[in-house]
């Protein structure tokens, strides 16, 4: 064999490992880019914690001229992670009342916590709103749902929440819950005045949740 067969079987052999390569690194991007993807795919796209109503009591409900509300309501609500693999960072929640769309209650803001996977965690806050001014159809609506001995509410919870995988956490993501409340007035308060509970609710309520 001459010198010339032997330097073009050497060039051969150089062209198909440098297309091995290429064609290694390119299937190693593959790989690379469908791992990217899916962990993605997986920190961004978690299930979404659950919500519950477990309990509602109004203690104080009071109208006072013009147009000025007065109210206390203990809640109790709890959350759950149904994931397995991804736990939960609550950076903010803020809980407070609405009654036909508007709020009557500032805000009440829970302390920072996490959530590990499977977990349930559960609050009882007092949301308290002193001379709030609502709109002047409500306090004729109120009155009327006090005289027919019922009352519909919606707790709502605004906050921010982190996804954490492993030593991975995610960016922010607002958290929107919603949780309807239908309560009855208590026949022995006094018809919506006192200190005593005036109006209970006793029916778990799952709660809407928008991430």
């Amino acid at each position: 064999m001459s010198v010339k067969d032997t330097a073009g079987d050497h060039e051969h052999c150089e062209r198909r490992r440098h297309r091995r390569r290429v064609l290694w690194s390119i299937s190693l991007f593959i790989v690379v880019v469908l791992l990217v993807v899916f962990l993605v795919w997986l920190i961004l796209r978690p299930t979404k914690p659950s919500f519950y109503l477990q309990d509602a009591r109004v203690l104080n409900l009071n109208l006072s001229q013009p147009n000025f509300l007065s109210t206390t309501i203990q809640v109790t609500i709890s959350s759950r992670n149904p994931n397995e693999h991804v736990g939960v960072f609550y950076d903010r929640l803020n809980i407070y009342a609405v009654y036909k769309s508007q709020q009557i209650t500032p805000a009440v803001e829970l302390p920072p916590f996490y959530q590990g996977h499977k977990d349930v965690d559960v609050w009882s806050p007092y949301l308290s709103g002193f001379f709030v001014p609502i709109a002047p159809y409500l306090c004729t609506n109120l009155l009327l749902d006090e005289a027919g001995g019922t009352i519909f509410l919606d707790v709502k919870i605004d906050g921010r929440v982190r996804w954490k995988v492993g030593d991975w956490t995610s960016d922010r993501y607002h958290i929107y819950v919603d949780c309807p409340a239908f309560l009855s007035f208590d026949g022995s308060s006094g018809g919506g005045t006192g200190d005593a509970p005036i109006i209970r609710f006793q029916q778990l309520s799952a709660c809407s949740v928008e991430v």
